[in-house]
């Protein structure tokens, strides 16, 4: 307890006390003969444990003798002494002893109701002051235990690295700090009048804004429509299992999916989304046909869409953010979200929001552990392009089997430009790294001599025109270098077809190629690690079969193909129904109209089985006196 607190009582105490009916001038002379209380107190209170046990000795006592009318002619000038020093002089005003019992007997009956109940008061006082710092010194130790029994509960839940930023999973906030506010806010004003001008003529959206986490909703999307759920499963370690569930107007849309996929009517796909305006597989399909038809922004403006209906369906436990609800891919109904936030994901990339991608896939890795979508082959590369380079470096020591990340190509490689570039940040601020860390350069050479064949990979596709490449690659061991397994040359793909455009910088080109010529001098002398790397990766990637024969690289590359029209033709869609598709898009709820086809220097076999479909049209009568006319002049 501070002095400071203590000092105040007893001034307020002693006020009360001047405020008291005085004795006569025999009575203090006797008082300051006999008490020693005065001249004690201050150097009694210095000592808290002594004040407690005075404060405490004094009112058993009090209690005691609180029903006798006045103190016994017995009581020796020992005992009274001992009573003062027992009782603090700020608690309560206990009359000195005296040999006149009358004026003593005089002054208590006239004090005695006043101060008997003065004195509870004091007394309370007084033992609250002094129990004050033991109640804050439990009471601070109480909420230390429980902080720190709280983050042990959440490090044993989530890992701390796959904490997701909700601020930083909009890549608006991103692009309002590269470009600035004011060109991200003109953007979007012309953004939004095009999109009223495209859905004059239909029914505008009577969508109510709400908050959102994952995508800013426009205000002509339709409003939600509630026909997806989630359900609670199970809690099992700590963690929440949750899955999508289907209403029955879903479901029926589903069905009219399927159907429609089968025979590749896309068309027909199109129309759900007439009556269903947020059925996800539906949408998912036409984002994909925009964005193989050039229609990126549409296609990402369906994507958005997709995430507000799964968003919309979570259940008030679901905390995606903590790392403490799982989503498992196994259930056919959580299949959606991954696809989406994957796609969300690659768009954001082809936008350059890194930053936000990083989050993204961040969240697709701590929603299944299994990781059915592939995140960990590609999360270091979203965190190099962001500059994450120390969380890059803690996640590959505290993530689950962080042991072996850096047998993966990705990771191998990844960590040593990590190094390189958190060795230029400490250089920059006069710093230095733990002595116990490799350098980048070591890392480097441990990356070559472990996947040797991703160095020729590498210079084929970035392209590396450096004349001392080809001097490199003549060696044995770069020249002939094999992946060694079905399952490893798949993910060394991967990773070329990721991660290639970041080895076009001129710092990394040196860093690869200094770390080749130590590989290759080190091999010459026979002083390397090679084979002992060699046995390392092979009982790593034992397996025969390609184990990640479920991740296309395709999925991993940051270019789009185009589809040409005679493709689209081919899932009996209109090369022209991308224009319907951007109408239903923008939130137009009726069935796009069908664009006009051209029939000249066409198969006459093809147009008659197109003409049997009942969307097709050919145009206005005037094309058809033409073809009539056509049709009569060859029969004449």
């Amino acid at each position: 307890m501070s002095g400071r607190l203590l000092r105040r009582v007893l001034k307020e105490q002693e006020e009360q006390h001047q405020r008291l009916p005085r004795p006569d001038e025999e009575d203090e002379e006797e008082e300051e003969a006999e008490s020693p209380v005065s001249r004690t107190l201050p150097g009694i209170c210095s000592t808290f444990s002594t004040i407690r046990k005075w404060s405490l000795d004094w009112l058993s006592q009090f209690l005691l003798n609180e029903n006798e009318p006045e103190i016994s002619d017995e009581t020796s000038a020992g005992d009274v002494d001992e009573q003062e020093l027992a009782m603090p002089k700020s608690s309560v005003k206990v009359l000195p002893a005296s040999t006149n019992k009358s004026k003593k007997k005089k002054k208590k009956n006239k004090q005695h109701s006043k101060t008997k109940d003065e004195s509870e008061e004091q007394l309370d006082a007084i033992l609250q002051a002094l129990n004050l710092e033991d109640r804050l010194g439990d009471s601070a130790n109480r909420k230390a235990e429980t902080t720190r029994s709280q983050e042990n509960l959440t490090k044993q839940q989530s890992p701390y690295i796959l904490t997701v930023n909700p601020k930083l999973l909009r890549p608006e906030n991103e692009l309002r700090k590269i470009f600035g506010s004011d060109v991200v806010r003109s953007f979007e004003n012309s953004h939004n009048s095009s999109s009223s001008r495209q859905v004059r003529g239909g029914r505008r959206g009577t969508y109510t804004a709400r908050k959102m986490i994952l995508v800013s909703p426009s205000s002509h999307w339709p409003r939600w429509d509630g026909s997806l759920s989630m359900e609670h499963i199970e809690t099992k370690a700590g963690k929440h299992f949750f899955r999508y569930v289907h209403s029955s107007s879903y479901r029926q849309a589903q069905q009219a999916f399927e159907a429609a996929k089968a025979i590749h009517d896309l068309n027909g796909i199109a129309s759900i989304l007439a009556y269903h305006p947020y059925h996800v597989e539906s949408l998912l399909t036409i984002a994909e046909v925009l964005k193989f038809s050039g229609e990126h922004e549409s296609s990402a403006n369906a994507i958005s869409k997709c995430l507000f209906a799964l968003e919309c369906a979570w259940h008030p436990m679901f905390d995606p953010f903590q790392g403490n609800c799982e989503l498992k891919y196994s259930h056919d109904t959580n299949k959606t979200l991954f696809s989406v936030l994957f796609t969300h994901m690659q768009n954001m990339d082809r936008r350059g929001c890194h930053r936000s991608a990083l989050e993204v896939c961040k969240l697709l890795l701590s929603l299944d552990s299994d990781d059915p979508k592939g995140s960990l082959f590609c999360i270091d590369y979203f965190a190099l392009r962001s500059g994450e380079y120390s969380w890059l470096q803690r996640f590959s020591e505290e993530y689950s089997g962080g042991n072996s990340l850096w047998l993966y190509p990705n990771f191998s490689y990844s960590l040593a430009i990590c190094r390189f570039y958190l060795e230029r940040e400490a250089s920059s601020k006069n710093a230095a790294l733990e002595d116990d860390q490799s350098t980048s350069a070591d890392l480097m050479k441990q990356a070559l001599m472990l996947h040797p064949s991703v160095l020729k990979k590498l210079v084929d596709k970035a392209p590396l025109k450096d004349p001392a490449w080809t001097k490199i690659l003549k060696h044995a061991f770069f020249g002939s270098a094999d992946a060694g397994g079905l399952s490893l040359e798949h993910l060394i793909n991967i990773y070329i077809e990721r991660s290639y455009i970041m080895w076009r910088l001129p710092e990394l080109q040196t860093l690869l190629r200094d770390a080749a010529w130590l590989v290759i001098e080190s091999l010459d002398r026979k002083e390397s690690d090679a084979k002992d790397l060699a046995c390392v990766r092979k009982e790593f990637f034992s397996s025969e079969k390609n184990e990640y024969s479920h991740l296309l690289v395709s999925d991993f590359s940051g270019s789009v193909p185009t589809m040409p029209p005679e493709e689209l033709q081919n899932f009996m869609i209109d090369p022209q129904m991308a224009h319907g598709m951007q109408n239903v898009d923008q939130g137009n709820n009726v069935e796009p109209a069908p664009q006009p086809r051209e029939v000249v220097n066409r198969n006459p076999v093809a147009v008659f089985l197109e003409s049997m479909l009942p969307w097709v049209d050919y145009g206005v009568a005037h094309d058809d006196n033409h073809l009539d006319g056509n049709d009569e002049e060859n029969e004449e």
